[in-house]
C-alpha cells in the first residue's frame, strides 16, 4: 500500500496521506514523495492547485515517524537528518508554491501535519479538528516553520501554543488565523469535488460552503495568555504563572512542570529569531541545525520512551530545571551547521 496517494484529477494535483494506522504520520518517503510531485506540476500547465488531504482513517495527520526519528537520533542519527532534510524541503516548497493549495484540516493536525498545512493559501478546519504543536512533551519542539508561523500570530499565543503544545479545535484556528475557513466536516466531499470542477473558483466555493464557527475558547484567555507569556525568558513566564493565583495560571504551571526544561527553551528561542528571520528558507536552515542536534540529545530520546515506547508518562528530562539548562548549552544547539552539512531548499 503506498503511504501516500499522488494523482491528477481535472485540473487539480492530490496528495492524499495514506497511513491511517500511523494516523498518517509522515515517513521519509512521503515527504520525498510530496515533494517531487510537487516539482512535478510546479511548471505543468494541465495543474491549476494543489489538494491536500488524507485517505482514510481518523486524522489529518498526526506528525513525523517519532520511533524512527529517536532510534536514529540514538545511533549516528544519520536517518533523522535525511528525514528532516527531505520533510523541511516539502515544507519549503510548500511555502513558496505559487499554485494555489488547499489543505483540509480534518481532525489531528499536529506537528508534520501542521507543516503542510500552514503554507496551503486555503487552510480548512471542520469540528473535528485537534491543532497542536505538542512536541516539547517529547523533548522535541515545533519545527517544521513552526519558528515562523507561531512567532507571527497575535499577541504571545504563538509562545504559549509552543511551550504549552496546547491543542486548538477548528473555531480556535479559525479565529487565530491557522485557518482560513470552516467548513462542516460533512461538506468537505462536496467542497473536494466542486474544487475539482473548478479549480479557479477555489475562494468563491470555500465561502459559500463556510458556516459561523462557534465562539473561540481560547479568547477568553486571551489576555492571560499576552501577560503571562509575555517573557521569552522561560524563568519568567515560570514565575508570572506561580505569582498569578489563578486557577487557569496554576493549570498552565502543571503543564509546563511535565515538558522538557531544554526543549521549552529552544521553542522561546526558535520564536523569538523567527519573528525575524527574513526568508522561510532562512528558518527552514535554522530548524535544521536545531533538529539536527536535540534529536540526538537525552531528552527527546527519553520523551519518546517516556510517551510512545513505555508510555509510563514519566519521562526523566536532563537537565531537569530550567536553571540547568544554560545559555552556553542553547548556543550550542542553534549554531549554525558548517556549509557541507547544513540544510538547502534543493
Amino acid at each position: 500500500m503506498n503511504d501516500v496517494l499522488i494523482s491528477t484529477e481535472g485540473k487539480v494535483g492530490r496528495i492524499r496521506l495514506n497511513r491511517p494506522r500511523a494516523i498518517h504520520a509522515l515517513t521519509t518517503g512521503m515527504c520525498e514523495s510530496v515533494l517531487a510531485a510537487l516539482t512535478n506540476w510546479r511548471e505543468d500547465t494541465a495543474v491549476d492547485a494543489v489538494m491536500i488531504d488524507h485517505a482514510d482513517g481518523r486524522g489529518f495527520c498526526a506528525g513525523g515517524d517519532i520511533r524512527m526519528l529517536a532510534e536514529s537520533g540514538a545511533d549516528d542519527g544519520a536517518a533523522a537528518r535525511d528525514f528532516f532534510r527531505a520533510e523541511y524541503r516539502m515544507n519549503h516548497a510548500l511555502f513558496t508554491y505559487v499554485k494555489p493549495i488547499v489543505a483540509f484540516m480534518d481532525g489531528i493536525t499536529m506537528g508534520g501535519g501542521v507543516g503542510i498545512s500552514q503554507p496551503a493559501r486555503y487552510r480548512v478546519a471542520t469540528e473535528n479538528t485537534k491543532f497542536a504543536m505538542p512536541e516539547t512533551g517529547i523533548g522535541l519542539f515545533p519545527d517544521v516553520g513552526g519558528g515562523w508561523y507561531l512567532s507571527r500570530l497575535a499577541g504571545r499565543v504563538g509562545q504559549y501554543l509552543a511551550v504549552t503544545g496546547h491543542r486548538l479545535d477548528g473555531a480556535e484556528c479559525l479565529a487565530l488565523g491557522l485557518a482560513s475557513h470552516y467548513l462542516p466536516s460533512e461538506t468537505l466531499d462536496a467542497a473536494k469535488a466542486q474544487i475539482l470542477a473548478d479549480p479557479q473558483a477555489i475562494d468563491t466555493l470555500l465561502d459559500g460552503l463556510s458556516v459561523a464557527p462557534p465562539p473561540a475558547k481560547i479568547e477568553a484567555h486571551r489576555t492571560d495568555i499576552d501577560r503571562l507569556f509575555a517573557s521569552d525568558t522561560l524563568e519568567d513566564i515560570l514565575a508570572a504563572l506561580a505569582s498569578d493565583g489563578g486557577e487557569w495560571a496554576a493549570q498552565q504551571l502543571m503543564t509546563l512542570n511535565g515538558k522538557s526544561p531544554q526543549s521549552m527553551k529552544v521553542s522561546l528561542k526558535l520564536l523569538l529569531d523567527g519573528a525575524t528571520m527574513p526568508t522561510f528558507e532562512d528558518e527552514m536552515r535554522q530548524e535544521f541545525a536545531v533538529a539536527t542536534r536535540v534529536v540526538q540529545r537525552h531528552d527527546f530520546i527519553e520523551g519518546v520512551r517516556a510517551l510512545i515506547v513505555d508510555k509510563d508518562n514519566a519521562p526523566r528530562w536532563n537537565p531537569a530545571t530550567p536553571n540547568g539548562v544554560s545559555d552556553h548549552l542553547i548556543d550550542q544547539i542553534f549554531a549554525p551547521l558548517p556549509e557541507n552539512a547544513a540544510w538547502t531548499p534543493h
